[in-house]
Order: C-alpha cells, then sequence, then structure tokens
C-alpha cells in the first residue's frame, strides 16, 4: 500500500471524489430522454432527482458522525460498494418512476459515505490555512465530478445508450474504491473522546457560528442543486426556441462546462474570504446569486450562444460560496465535534438539496409546464428565493464575532 501525505494524498482523494461521481449527474444530464420514454411529470422528475439527496441526506448523520470514533476510510470503502452497486442497479434493473426512486436513493446513501469521510481524512491531517485551502479544493472537485459526470453522460449514452452510461459509471465508481483501498492509510481518528453519544448533535447545534453556516448551506445547496437538476432540461427547452440551427450544442456538454466553472469560483472565492472576511464573502456571493436566479430563467428566448454565457456566469455565482461555506463549518467546529459538526452540515445541507429539485419541478409544472418560459423564470426565481435566506442566517449567527469566525 502506497502511503501519501499532504499534497499528494489531496490529488488522489480527490481524483478518487470525481470517478466516484461518475453517476451522480447522469439521471439529470438523460432527464428529457426519462421524461419522455417513462412518461414522467415534471413533478415525478423533480422526485426522482431530490431523493438522491434525501438518501444522502437519510445517511449522512450516522456516517459522518461515525468518524469521530472509527476510522472514516472503513465508511468511505463501503459506501463505495453502495455507489457501484446502485450504478449497476440502475442500468439492469430502472423501467420507470418508483424502481428509479429506489435505485437512485441509494446513490445519495453511498455519496453520504464518501464525500465528507473523504473530506474529514484530509482535514484531519491538516491545520489552519493549509486546511482550509484543502477543504476548498476537495470541495470543489465536488463541482469537477457534477461536471465529469455531466460530460460522459451525453457522450456515452450517444454511442452505447442510458444502460451502458451507467455501467460505465459503476465502473468509475469501482476505480475510485481501489485508490482509496491504496493510498489511504489506516488510522484512528485524530479526536479527544467525545462527551456525548454518536447521534447528541445538541453541541453542535449550541455553536452559533458554525449553525449559521450550516443553515447557508442548505440555502446554497437549495440553489446549486435545483440548478443541477434542472440545467439540460431548461437548455433543451431553449433550444427549442431558436430561429436559428442551436442543436449543434450538447446540452449536457454545457451543463459539464457549467459545473467546471464553479471549480475555480469556488476555490478563489475562499480566497477572497481568507483576505477580507468570510461571512461578508459569503454574504455577498449568496445575495448576488439570488439576484442572478431571478432573471435567468426568463433569459429562454435569447440567442443561445447569449444563454450559455449567461449560463457559464451563473455556474460561477452559485459556487462561488461554496468552499468559504465548509471552510467556515470546520473552522468554527470544535475539534472534538467536528464529524458530527459535519454530519449536520451534511444532513441539514443536503436537505436543502433534496427539496431544491423536488420545488423547481412543482412549480415548473403549477406554472405553467416545461414549454412555458414564464414557468421557467418562475422555477428559476423560486431558487434565488431560497439562497436569499442564506446570508440572513450568517449575518444573525455570526453577530458579534469575527468575520472569519
Amino acid at each position: 500500500m502506497f502511503r501519501l501525505n499532504g499534497p499528494s494524498l489531496i490529488v488522489a482523494m480527490c481524483l478518487a471524489e470525481i470517478l466516484g461521481m461518475a453517476s451522480f449527474a447522469m439521471f439529470p444530464a438523460l432527464m428529457p430522454g426519462f421524461i419522455a420514454e417513462w412518461s414522467l411529470s415534471n413533478t415525478e422528475a423533480g422526485w426522482i432527482n431530490g431523493l438522491y439527496f434525501a438518501g444522502y441526506t437519510i445517511a449522512v448523520p450516522v456516517l459522518v458522525s461515525m468518524t469521530d470514533r472509527v476510522d472514516p476510510r472503513r465508511i468511505y470503502l463501503v459506501s463505495a460498494v453502495v455507489t457501484v452497486v446502485s450504478a449497476l442497479g440502475f442500468a439492469f434493473l430502472a423501467e420507470g418512476f418508483w424502481s428509479a426512486v429506489i435505485l437512485r436513493t441509494l446513490a445519495g446513501v453511498g455519496l453520504a459515505g464518501t464525500y465528507m469521510p473523504g473530506l474529514k481524512s484530509l482535514s484531519d491531517r491538516l491545520e489552519g490555512a493549509a486546511q482550509s485551502r484543502s477543504v476548498a479544493v476537495y470541495t470543489a472537485s465536488f463541482g469537477i465530478g457534477a461536471s465529469f459526470s455531466f460530460a460522459i453522460a451525453g457522450e456515452l449514452a450517444e454511442r452505447l445508450d442510458w444502460q451502458g452510461a451507467f455501467i460505465v459509471g459503476g465502473g468509475t465508481a469501482f476505480l475510485a474504491l481501489l485508490i482509496v483501498a491504496v493510498v489511504l492509510p489506516s488510522a484512528a481518528p485524530q479526536r479527544v473522546e467525545p462527551e456525548s453519544h454518536l447521534l447528541d448533535f445538541r453541541p453542535v447545534f449550541r455553536n452559533r457560528t458554525a449553525m449559521g453556516y450550516v443553515l447557508a448551506y442548505a440555502a446554497h445547496n437549495w440553489e446549486l442543486f435545483g440548478l443541477r437538476s434542472w440545467i439540460v432540461a431548461f437548455l433543451v427547452y431553449a433550444q427549442s426556441l431558436q430561429q436559428d440551427d442551436a442543436t449543434w450544442w450538447s446540452p449536457p456538454l454545457v451543463a459539464a462546462a457549467i459545473n467546471l466553472v464553479g471549480w475555480p469560483a469556488s476555490v478563489f472565492g475562499n480566497e477572497i474570504a481568507v483576505r477580507l472576511g468570510r461571512q461578508r464573502t459569503v454574504i455577498f456571493v449568496m445575495t448576488a446569486s439570488a439576484l442572478y436566479a431571478a432573471l435567468f430563467g426568463f433569459s429562454a428566448s435569447l440567442p443561445f450562444v447569449v444563454i450559455v454565457a449567461l449560463s457559464l456566469v451563473y455556474g460561477m455565482t452559485v459556487t462561488g460560496d461554496s468552499a468559504s461555506i465548509t471552510a467556515g463549518v470546520v473552522a468554527a467546529a470544535r475539534p472534538e465535534y467536528r464529524g458530527a459538526t459535519m454530519a449536520v452540515h451534511s444532513c441539514i445541507g443536503f436537505a436543502g438539496a433534496s427539496a431544491g429539485p423536488i420545488v423547481f419541478g412543482v412549480v415548473l409544472d403549477v406554472a405553467g409546464g416545461g414549454t412555458s418560459t414564464m414557468a421557467w423564470g418562475l422555477a428559476f426565481a423560486t431558487m434565488g428565493l431560497g439562497v436569499a435566506l442564506g446570508p440572513i442566517a450568517v449575518a444573525i449567527l455570526s453577530r458579534g464575532r469575527a468575520a472569519n469566525s
């Protein structure tokens, strides 16, 4: 077994994160086809997207809290197996709404046991500015993983079919499992023995500064995963309105680019936060993104190249606060409750991720359906309304504390 430390371990863990997320966006990337093949409503499609994150939300309190007591590597490897099984299961067993819901929920459980436990393994080995930057790089790599998933989904489905795409997703998740098994050292958790039992989160809820960032994370995920779940369908709709031939643009590849620009935006946002103050930076970026979301959905009738440009800008505003929020939670957590704090962070945060895509689909149906620009505009505005609550939470719960706390 290779024993890596420092930058080399960060690179290896980020690579595993990206490979393990290959099937992450395959349903939303191919959603217009699933809606047609399975006769889904927008609300049903929203539920399939949302319950992926519900699986994450249900599993993450237990799985991430356990990292304060057992080696996170064990949790990661078992959860990676779940990810492989869910992807292959979708390829061979999914045939409609209910089977898709069950298998995507299981996939969310797999993500819960790999994403934050991987982050915990890194943050336990670093301190200070190095810890903040490692958190930023790993957190931002989530966007690269999402981009990778969007990119390969469309290409694989075109060359194979959607079943073949999910088979490849299961194979790359297995590669991620092998990488972590080889490079991540086994180690006892670096902690002081907590005074409470496994699922006693009261010390976390009493940490006002940490909870401000936790609630901001829920608002951030409401918008981010609403965008990731519905952007391909929106781009397909916008293509249908074009006077000229815009079909040479591939919506899944555009979605991949939107997610990809989130990586530098997230890292750069964290660097600004280190210099200018985390609280100030988070409030500014989230407010800007809320205003942008309120207008973005009404752009569907603009020239498609303009829509693509606007989408790329949205990819930056929606992720510019991501690393800063998570780094704020890690920095504010008491060392003996860092795993529990990250569990609350993920659970509440991904409750927002679960609700956002569902509410988006409901609003889309109620406001006129997927063939109405007004409906798309209102659905995206709902995402903006949700993310606007984040700056309020940070400002209120961090009141009287240092901006970088």
